[in-house]
């Protein structure tokens, strides 16, 4: 008894010290990510504080802290491997964030992070551990703030729910857009009350009841399924109810009842509800194992010297910036002014505008705007940016960027009528004052878009190859009145101002 107790002790302490030291190498290159990558830190950092769709992503990390926890008994019983293949996935991660940072994709950026985490964890504990470990690893996905694309979309479908229970309830309304008009007011369905808070949120959220609940995968598909629609359909009945009470009684009640109803105590219900419906569907008890670590150590590969994969991890760490650093060095220069176009039949007017205008370009080298008149007396404003080279926080399109700046009274309405080549908006100020945007986009040289994907693929593919990165964005924008058809103004000038791509060629300096 005696000589087998001595036999295992070094058996024991063995693990113990493989764990220590698996874990030191895993924390100080965990550590030297963060580190080389402090901007995208502090930025995702950030979001999460000030951005109240994204508040919920402060709790995935200790969600996740309570995660591996619970897996710890099991994950005892496994022993960690340095294991090379996992430095496919960190360089998958630092790829990503080379494209994110070469195109100004943040999501891109703040993503790579997380999956540059994931192939550390990976490479430095092992296969085994990796899968004892899957469902938290997954799961700090939820620490990337995604889904602001889903605003406009969302916008527009709470703006056509609350429209159908309008008509359903006999409250008369008009639509254009995200605006409701009803005998009592004039109506917005803003960004905030989109639902894509709860939304997200509610994603985050759901897919964690899915791992703690749910053992099924059907049960796990139809309650995402489920939670994600009734979020959606609730919010669209709250922007309803606050135009309902509007016009039972004043405005200023709506104000009130919205402010009772919206925010995290109407998600908070709405999560009662949710779960409280699959309640008798949980198919997951409690205490049962989160894996079974026997199976898992028939995993157990022939690892390599930890020295050796974590020093490729953090070459691979480091090559990312490096080469994007040495690219940036092959920017063209841009003219020293920027000149606005003459236009044959139009001529530059002082005429005010009905609401104040400015599109928003944040860190332009150059930035112009005009207000042009022709004979008939049709008015369009245009606008020209040009930018040396894009980087963080001065890019071509992007959050905050274009025709409708957030911190301004203009809002996006809806999409409008744009030629081949160029984004068509509709935005709207107090008054309601309306106007068309026509907005379109040229990076070095190459052909005008409106498509902001595409504008993101040529600003990556000129900044990771080294190519021309001067960009240049031109908008042209009309008032819609009583006397004046904005799509028609804007038409008539576009047709006098010729070929739009020669203009943004001089506007860079490549003409």
């Amino acid at each position: 008894m005696t000589n087998t107790a001595t036999m295992q002790e070094p058996t024991t302490a063995s693990v113990i010290s493989e764990w220590r030291a698996h874990l030191s190498a895993l924390g100080l290159t965990a550590v030297a990510i963060l580190a080389l990558f402090h901007r995208d830190v502090i930025d995702m950092v950030s979001i999460w504080w000030n951005a109240s769709t994204f508040g919920h992503c402060l709790f995935v990390p200790l969600l996740i802290g309570w995660l591996v926890q619970q897996r710890l008994p099991g994950l005892r019983q496994l022993q960690p491997v340095a294991w090379p293949p996992g430095l496919l996935w960190l360089g998958a991660g630092a790829f990503v964030w080379l494209l994110g940072a070469a195109a100004g994709v943040a999501l891109f950026r703040h993503g790579a992070l997380v999956l540059m985490v994931q192939g550390t964890t990976i490479a430095l504990l092992g296969p085994a551990v990796a899968r004892a470990l899957l469902f938290p690893l997954f799961y700090a996905f939820f620490m990337v703030p995604f889904g602001e694309e889903l605003v406009p979309p969302l916008q527009l479908l709470t703006a056509r729910l609350s429209m159908l229970l309008l008509d359903l309830t006999g409250v008369p309304a008009h639509l254009e857009g995200i605006f409701i008009t009803t005998p009592t007011g004039y109506f917005e369905v803003a960004e905030a009350c989109s639902g894509a808070k709860f939304l997200i949120a509610m994603a985050a959220y759901g897919v964690l009841v899915c791992n703690v609940c749910f053992r099924s995968w059907r049960r796990r598909i139809l309650f995402l399924i489920g939670a994600l629609g009734l979020s959606i359909l609730a919010n669209g009945v709250r922007a309803y109810a606050t135009i309902l009470v509007a016009h039972m009684t004043t405005v200023d009640a709506a104000v009130g009842f919205d402010h009772v109803v919206y925010g995290w105590v109407f998600f908070a219900i709405i999560m009662i509800i949710v779960m409280a419906a699959a309640w008798p569907f949980f198919d997951r008890k409690p205490g049962d194992p989160w894996f079974d670590p026997r199976a898992l150590q028939s995993m157990t590969v022939r690892g390599r010297p930890l020295s050796f994969v974590a020093g490729g991890a953090l070459a691979l760490i480091v090559a990312a910036p490096l080469w994007l650093a040495a690219t940036a060095a092959t920017a063209e220069p841009l003219p020293p002014t920027l000149t606005l176009p003459t236009i044959s039949g139009w001529t530059r007017t002082d005429a005010p505008q009905a609401y104040p205008w400015r599109p928003r370009f944040d860190g332009a080298d150059h930035f112009v705007t005009a207000r042009y008149r022709n004979a008939r007396g049709q008015v369009v404003d245009i606008a020209i940016a040009t930018y040396a080279r894009q980087a963080e926080g001065r890019e071509l399109v992007g959050f905050a960027q274009g025709a409708a700046d957030p911190d301004s009274e203009w809002v996006w309405s809806s999409p409008a009528r744009a030629p081949t080549g160029a984004l068509g908006e509709q935005i709207t100020a107090p008054g309601p004052v309306v106007r068309h945007v026509v907005s379109a986009y040229a990076v070095g040289g190459g052909a005008p878009t409106g498509s902001k994907p595409a504008v993101k693929l040529a600003t990556l593919k000129a900044r990771l190859l080294g190519g021309d990165q001067r960009a240049v964005a031109i908008l042209v924008s009309a008032e819609q009145t009583e006397a004046q058809d904005a799509d028609a103004a804007v038409t008539a000038f576009l047709s006098n101002l010729g070929d739009m791509r020669l203009l943004a060629d001089r506007a860079i300096g490549i003409r």
